[in-house]
């Protein structure tokens, strides 16, 4: 053996015993950091989540505490300690340095607070310094280790029982997590859940197990479905009164008008700035005719009628615009499209009986909206259902539940048809798209009606769980989604094009300004500076297709493949299919 070589396997050794070294300080940062949730990190119970007691973690401790379980779970499998390999199928280093820096960010961000809320550092108690000192820890360990990332390997075969049950506790820890955001009670607590689930979300894309199990996803995915649509329909079931259960509701209405939206600007590439005034159409249509004491009309349709009538005439509306207008593109349409809106808004609120016939009570708009009742079941009121009584809230939440599904299976099913592919075909060359055969025009107008119909669905029953519909609910921007601005940044910050992305984003832009209610006169500013850092990070939003990874990332290793719900058909077709 060579002096060289023997150098080299001096190093390599150095290496490698100073690599272990920072794993366990790693495993022992983790540690002490969950020690220091059971101290007392202020003399006073004034801070909000009762940060006083010794040996019982409350509030903001217990995120702090459960960051640093993961930590040194994660620190144990770069260790190799056996049974936690499957933690980090694609390396534990970029995964440890986002989860030290979420366990640090909600530690200092609680210990911050308490000093600024209470009125200075004094009113931390040593419990808060051991904190302190203990999340740092992890973050110095981790950013000295090498980088052990590595192509994801074939995963060990497992039974099919077993694949499956893993999928129904994904989907199971997912909804925990997300019950918890919504149920959170003030505002530092939920800032301190953004940062954590922020991180953590982050450190399983980086660790190679959101891939894992987007395999395992695409394998079953009636199972997939069946288990997201189970964990979603058990929230109102751990809910004790309807107050986040609302929360829930309207971020469902949200969401389902972003999937709308996705078909016409996620597949077929048409810039929509109008598009809530489908969404007022729908509602509007459903005030009408549904038996409100301030209708103009003096008819009352059951459910299905009145859903129906709010779609059609959204559909209605949806063509009409469409029609004179689909020939322009790009600026001039989103401008087109603008106008519309506001028109829409502006309309509604002059039909009074003075400035225009009185059809919709101007801008006091159109309140005492009945609830729904359908074959005798009376949304309204509660009922017992397998033993727990939902309130009026929990039932609107699981109809809102059965029309996103009903919306899911229509974007997925027009995503992957010969009228899917020609939205892709315009949406990326509409002149290539055209000299092939396509009828740019027609398909435009097809995306363009079928995003107004889901609109106009999800509006007839916004009216109902609102009980008033009034003009200012359909702005472009306002402070209170969904609004036109709201929806086309859920859309992009979630990913086009995708079903689970809008989903997602929708759900993050209302939950934020619902629950840090301080933020609602800067939202637009917060909106924009997020778009700004995802069009730097991560052009093509949270959970993107396989097409949109590889034109934004040609020249790197794509190291996560399509995500949970089946968006596998919709927008990765090639455009002349």
């Amino acid at each position: 053996m060579t002096d060289t070589t023997k150098t080299a396997d001096v190093v390599l050794t150095d290496t490698a015993s100073r690599a272990t070294a920072l794993r366990w300080l790693a495993v022992f940062g983790g540690l002490a950091t969950i020690f220091s949730t059971f101290l007392s990190w202020t003399y006073t119970d004034e801070f909000p989540g009762d940060l006083t007691v010794y040996g019982y973690p409350g509030g903001l401790q217990v995120l702090t505490l459960v960051a640093g379980l993961v930590i040194v779970l994660y620190a144990l499998a770069a260790l190799g300690i056996k049974g936690f390999g499957w933690l980090a199928p694609a390396g534990t280093t970029k995964a440890l340095k986002l989860l030290a820096l979420g366990a640090a960010g909600t530690t200092w961000y609680t210990l911050i607070a308490i000093a600024w809320e209470l009125g200075g550092v004094v009113n931390l108690e040593p419990g808060a310094v051991v904190a302190g000192v203990a999340s740092v820890i992890p973050v110095v360990a981790a950013f000295m280790l090498p980088d052990d990332t590595r192509e994801l390997s074939r995963p060990k075969t497992l039974p099919s029982w077993a694949e499956i049950l893993v999928i129904v506790a994904s989907f199971g820890v997912g909804m925990y997590v997300v019950t918890y955001g919504i149920d959170t009670e003030y505002a530092e607590l939920f800032t301190g859940y953004l940062i954590v689930v922020s991180f953590a979300v982050a450190a399983l894309f980086k660790a190679g197990l959101v891939s894992r199990l987007s395999a395992l996803t695409a394998k079953y995915r009636q199972v997939t479905m069946i288990a997201a649509f189970v964990s979603a329909a058990a929230f109102p079931f751990t809910q004790n009164t309807d107050t986040y259960t609302l929360i829930a509701v309207n971020i469902l209405i949200f969401a389902t008008v972003a999937l709308g939206l996705n078909i016409v600007v996620g597949l077929a590439g048409l810039l929509d700035l109008g598009y809530v005034a489908f969404l007022g159409v729908g509602a509007y249509t459903a005030a009408l005719v549904s038996g409100s004491t301030a209708s103009a009309f003096d008819v009352q349709f059951p459910f299905w009628a009145a859903v129906l009538t709010g779609a059609v005439v959204s559909l209605i509306f949806g063509v009409v615009i469409g029609a004179p207008t689909l020939r322009l593109r790009g600026d001039y349409l989103a401008i087109v499209t603008l106008g519309f809106g506001e028109i829409f808004r502006i309309t509604v609120g002059n039909l009074d009986g003075v400035s225009g016939p009185q059809v919709t009570n101007g801008p006091n708009g159109i309140p005492n909206i009945p609830d729904l009742v359908f074959f005798g079941y009376n949304f309204g009121e509660p009922h017992t259902i397998l033993g727990v009584e939902l309130g009026s809230y929990a039932n609107y939440y699981l109809l809102m539940l059965l029309a996103m599904i009903l919306v899911i299976l229509v974007f997925s099913r027009a995503g992957s048809s010969r009228i899917g592919r020609a939205w892709v075909a315009i949406r990326e060359d509409e002149t290539a798209a055209t000299a092939m055969g396509i009828n740019g025009f027609r398909v435009k107008l097809i995306a363009f009606a079928l995003g107004a119909t889901l609109a106009g669905l999800a509006g007839t029953v916004q009216a109902h769980v609102q009980h008033t519909v009034v003009p200012e609910m359909y702005q472009f921007a306002g402070p209170v989604p969904p609004n036109s601005a709201f929806l086309l940044a859920a859309v992009i910050l979630g990913g086009m094009g995708t079903i689970s992305g809008p989903l997602i984003g929708a759900t993050l832009l209302y939950m934020i300004p619902a629950k840090l209610q301080f933020l609602q006169d800067y939202q637009l500013l917060g909106f924009g500076i997020a778009l700004i850092l995802l069009m730097r990070f991560r052009p093509e939003g949270l959970i993107a297709n396989r097409r949109a990874q590889l034109e934004y990332h040609e020249t790197d290793q794509l190291d996560v493949p399509e995500q949970g719900l089946p968006d596998s058909g919709v927008g990765i077709t090639k455009a002349g299919a």
